[in-house]
């Protein structure tokens, strides 16, 4: 019999000129980049969530404080990876995962495939398994002025007993 659990996360940050944009790990051409103890890769972040709340263990502040200068700057990739190895220690395989970036620019579509290349890699998933979709604020709230960016994302874990 397989247990199966569902995570949902999400992520926020404050845009600001003259930082780098990283999203879904994979570094985008704008004005603006995301705010952040780490890289502030929101999608990246989100997910992390997800697959922690999952498995039950708790969220990525627990794991990776932002008072902790062990993760200032650090790539969110590589706390990415180390989620999978919690999520793999606790005897879990990752399912799959869903999420969505809301934000009004740059575009991301033509960047999802990479995003969902590097994201797999990371979590030694198939880039089948990791679903990258984006929406705008429709010109509302802080996404509709670019002040920023969020993500949400769900995540299926499963155990075989």
């Amino acid at each position: 019999m397989e247990k199966i659990r569902i995570g949902f996360g999400y992520d926020v940050h404050r845009l600001e000129e003259g930082r780098a944009f990283w999203l879904g790990g994979v570094h985008l051409e704008h004005n603006k980049g995301s705010l952040g103890h780490s890289d502030g890769d929101v999608l990246i972040h989100a997910i992390c969530d997800a697959l922690l709340g999952a498995a039950n263990a708790r969220d990525i502040g627990f794991h990776f404080p932002n008072t902790s200068a062990e993760f200032k700057d650090i790539d969110s990739k590589i706390l990415l990876r180390k989620v999978g190895e919690i999520i793999r220690g606790q005897g879990y395989e990752i399912g799959n995962i869903d999420a969505t970036v809301c934000l009004e620019a740059p575009k991301i579509n033509p960047h999802v495939p990479e995003m969902q290349r590097v994201l797999a890699e990371c979590l030694q998933v198939p880039a089948t398994d990791v679903s990258i979709k984006a929406t705008t604020n429709e010109g509302l709230g802080y996404v509709g002025s670019e002040q920023g960016v969020n993500a949400y994302a769900v995540a299926l874990i499963v155990r075989k007993a």
